[in-house]
Formats: C-alpha cells, sequence, structure tokens
C-alpha cells in the first residue's frame, strides 16, 4: 500500500499544516488571545492558527494548560497578567504538538513546573516527525521539558480546587491528557475534542478514530449538564455539543469502516460520499469531508 504522504493530495497537506501549526508562528504580530470568561477564576484564550490556552487564577499560583506557540509567549503572559495572573507555577501540556506546546522553553526559563504524560516527555525529548505532514520538530530543550509526568493521572491542590489531569490512551495521540476542575465543574478536552469540525488525529504517534471516541466516552462518564468544556480547537462548549461530536465520531467509524470492510480502495470510498451529510456541520474548519475521510480512511 503506498504511504499516506504519497496518496495525499497537495492542497490537503499545504492548507491544513498551514492552518494547525504554521499560520500563527508565522503571523504572530497580528495574533490576539480572545478572553472567554469560563468561571471567575478560569479564562479559556483563543488565538487564531492554535489550541485553546485554560488560565486558573488564584492566591496559590496561575495555573495553566497549554501554551501555544513560542512567539506568542509575550501575548501569552500579557493576557495572563490582564487577567490577574502571574508568570505560571505549574503549566500542563495536553500533549506534544507545538501549538499546545510550543512556549514551553520561554516558560520554563520563567520558572513554569510543567507536567504532561510520560509520552509526551519522550516524544518533546527526542523531537517529532509527523509523516502525513512530512513534518520535524526538534527536540526541545531541558528547560522546556516536563520535569514532573504521570501515566495515569495526576491530581493538583490549588486555588481552593481539586484538579485532577487523566490520560486518554490512543486518541488524539498517544499521550493525550484531560484536565477536571472538579469544584469548578470544568474541563479543557485538550485535542481529543475539536468543537465544530473534524478533528486531526495524530496516528505517527498512536492517535486512532476508535481511541478518539474511547477518550470522549470516558470524558463523558465525568461531563454533566453544568460542565464547561474547553476544546482544544473551537469554542467553549457543553455536554450536548460533547454528544454531538461523539454521534459524528461514531458515524464516521461505521460508514468508513462498512466500505473498509467490504474492500473499496480510497478513491471508491471517496466516490461514495460517505459523510456528505456531515459536511455542512463538520466540513468547515481546518480541512474537508474529503480530506477528513483520507486521513481516517487510511489509517484503519
Amino acid at each position: 500500500m503506498p504511504s499516506m504522504i504519497s496518496i495525499l493530495r497537495p492542497v490537503f497537506f499545504v492548507s491544513l499544516l498551514h492552518s494547525i501549526f504554521v499560520q500563527a508562528h508565522s503571523h504572530s504580530d497580528e495574533v490576539k488571545f480572545k478572553p472567554v470568561q469560563v468561571t471567575e477564576s478560569i479564562t479559556m484564550l483563543a488565538a487564531k492558527g492554535g489550541g485553546n490556552v485554560g488560565v486558573f487564577v488564584g492566591n496559590d499560583g496561575t495555573f495553566l494548560i497549554d501554551d501555544q506557540f513560542a512567539p506568542l509567549t509575550p501575548k501569552l503572559l500579557a493576557s495572563i497578567k490582564s487577567l490577574g495572573g502571574t508568570v505560571p507555577k505549574y503549566l500542563i501540556n495536553t500533549h506534544y504538538h507545538g501549538d499546545h506546546s510550543g512556549g514551553n522553553e520561554n516558560l520554563g526559563n520563567e520558572g513554569a513546573i510543567i507536567v504532561a504524560h510520560d509520552n509526551v516527555r519522550e516524544i518533546l525529548k527526542k523531537g517529532s516527525y509527523i509523516k502525513t505532514f512530512d513534518m520535524k520538530q526538534p527536540p526541545l530543550k531541558k528547560e522546556g521539558l516536563p520535569s514532573i509526568t504521570f501515566a495515569e493521572e495526576i491530581k493538583f491542590h490549588l486555588n481552593d480546587d481539586t484538579v485532577q489531569v487523566f490520560h486518554t490512551p490512543n486518541a488524539h495521540t498517544n499521550g493525550d491528557g484531560i484536565v477536571h476542575f472538579t469544584k469548578a465543574n470544568v474541563f479543557h478536552a485538550g485535542d481529543v475534542f475539536f468543537n465544530g469540525f473534524y478533528p486531526f488525529i495524530d496516528v505517527d504517534h498512536g492517535g486512532s478514530l476508535k481511541g478518539m471516541i474511547a477518550a470522549v466516552d470516558q470524558l463523558l462518564l465525568k461531563v454533566n449538564a453544568d460542565s464547561k468544556i474547553i476544546p482544544g480547537h473551537g469554542p467553549l462548549a457543553s455536554l450536548n455539543d460533547l454528544k454531538n461530536y461523539r454521534a459524528m465520531l461514531v458515524t464516521v467509524n461505521e460508514r468508513l469502516g462498512e466500505l473498509k470492510k467490504a474492500g473499496f480502495n480510497l478513491e471508491e470510498a471517496l466516490s461514495k460520499k460517505p459523510l456528505a451529510e456531515l459536511d455542512a456541520a463538520w466540513g468547515k474548519g481546518f480541512f474537508s469531508t474529503d480530506d477528513f475521510v483520507k486521513m481516517i480512511y487510511l489509517s484503519l
């Protein structure tokens, strides 16, 4: 079977790579963080081109979830300051991708204690290569590596809340962590949850569609109607948003699984437009329905 990168069309490579990993990095002067108040002490910072950042401010210090691209660190720190926070005491990486861990070295040099899943540290330490995009990410220096790691979960007790970070295996990547503010009933789902559009799944680093569905199911065990969910990408979400996302993932898995089982090759599967009715709701994000089908179909 040909490699994924040889089959994916150039437009897919250029548009997706540019949107997710390059845009904010190359045009950092134009990027602004938009604060979305989640609770009195928890804020989502959204900026074009990269992952949503979570900020938890209180008397015990600032707790940061993800940190966007390196050139945006000064703007990120200024935004945190505007919320009454300081240089983060703790920084959680929900996974290793550069739009979620790109500021690690900058913030590590400022004294932040970086925490992530075991696999995140290993990838950041060795560097990474995503074959789908022919994209290399060099190893981080010591200052940018997580100094505290976990296999299943870790808890923080600060700012009058208990913050649990738990691992969801082989979902978006092999090192995803979901953050749960247990008292505030707030979650940061990282890229396990793309709210409103098709997700990228990093199959080169252990991600899988079935793992994404399992991760959402794991999250649904904790979420209720009053919960607020910060997705890795997209607007602040609710339980219903998460349920709709799961329904989409299940439909994708069923439709493409049936075609794969029937022996259709990629071009034949695309010609059948298996996700046509989902396109209006989910196909206006980083890539089109056909491009999403290509990525998933070749990984099944």
